[in-house]
């Protein structure tokens, strides 16, 4: 019993958990992680299973379940499952793409229990929008999704994925998401995985990375929108920087969660499962922990080889093992995978050197 007590001592608690719910998608995006399609995609989890991978998720605690794809909307249960997923406790958002979004169903929606939808904006104008989602009109119907979601009261946030083509227009972005009246303003940093490793000339360069990093950081602070840099571990070295430089000592008491958090979050605080019932540590580091078809959830969110090997930040490999910040940043493990193919890697678009 003791040593069953201090094994579950080391399990991290379970804070967001996103799922595939399909992979149908009416987009073509050129960052896809999951090269999403039309489809069909044979062996999408039943409505059974995913209530059961809800109703387990509701037993570890109150985690908050990102619905996801795909483009969910495409998934004809998929207000049965958020109702369901509601009914336990857990705090049900969804990611959408917006076009498929009508007032009507933002309406349903929030009456099922989605509290907030992310929907994608990776420009300013169609353009560039459209030139990375790769259909036109992918931005006027983006626009049009949010106006419903405005429209129905359904809070949602703008996520934008970096790359070196839309990187200098990334102000224009967040200067769009406030005239909206976002909630927040998310934003990724290219993961080249899917589709998304077929452009590896987007990712944007060290350099331009941690400028990008700066300017998101005095976007915090000017506090008129709340910006949340993601798959940019890095930023917490930054903030955490910044604020000693100002002669700051970062507590809960004084910094909320925000003192609690880290840089990557995958396999420790955060789980990804695909339509498959496949678990991942992060829907873009395709190292599979196990299926919950086999397996309860939980089961694998404990046990897990690959799980462990993630929590075991004092075992990365090079400047990552030598960083005083890899508590606290941990790097992007699903970039140093896909660029070098060993997931304890250093990310190889971080600039820092540790020192010493």
């Amino acid at each position: 019993m003791a040593e069953k007590a201090r094994i579950l001592h080391k399990v991290p608690v379970l804070r967001l958990l996103a799922w595939e719910t399909t992979r149908r998608c009416n987009l073509d995006c050129r960052h896809c992680r999951a090269a999403a399609a039309r489809g069909p995609y044979p062996g999408e989890l039943t409505l059974a299973e995913g209530k059961k991978l809800l109703a387990d998720v509701a037993g570890m605690g109150q985690a908050v379940i990102i619905l996801t794809g795909g483009e969910p909307l495409l998934r004809e249960d998929i207000l049965e499952l958020t109702e369901y997923g509601h009914g336990l406790g857990l705090r049900m958002v969804m990611a959408v793409n917006g076009t498929l979004l009508t007032e009507e169903m933002a309406r349903s929606l929030k009456e099922a229990g989605i509290q907030r939808l992310s929907i994608s904006l990776d420009g300013a104008e169609a353009r560039s929008h459209d030139a990375l989602r790769a259909v036109p009109g992918a931005f006027e119907g983006a626009l049009q999704g949010i106006a419903a979601a405005r429209a129905a009261g359904l809070p949602f946030q703008v996520n934008t994925t970096v790359t070196r083509a839309n990187l200098r227009e990334l102000p224009a972005i967040y200067e769009l998401a406030i005239s909206l009246k976002a909630a927040a303003h998310h934003v990724f940093v290219l993961v080249p995985t899917g589709r998304g490793a077929e452009i590896p000339e987007e990712l944007v360069s060290p350099e331009e990375y941690e400028q990008a990093l700066k300017w998101m950081l005095e976007r915090q602070k000017e506090g008129r929108l709340h910006l949340k840099p993601t798959c940019a571990p890095q930023f917490y070295r930054l903030w955490r920087e910044d604020a000693c430089a100002r002669g700051e000592k970062i507590t809960p008491v004084t910094h909320g969660m925000e003192a609690m958090t880290k840089g990557c979050l995958g396999g420790q605080g955060f789980a990804f499962v695909s339509y498959r019932g496949e678990v991942q540590p992060c829907g873009y580091l395709e190292l599979v922990a196990g299926n919950i078809r086999e397996q309860p959830f939980p089961q694998i969110w404990a046990e897990s080889k690959i799980f462990k090997e993630l929590r075991a930040v004092d075992d990365y490999h090079g400047k990552c093992h030598a960083c005083q910040y890899r508590k606290v940043c941990g790097g992007c493990r699903a970039r140093a995978y896909a660029l070098t193919g060993d997931a304890l890697a250093d990310d190889p678009i971080c600039p820092y050197m540790p020192i010493g």
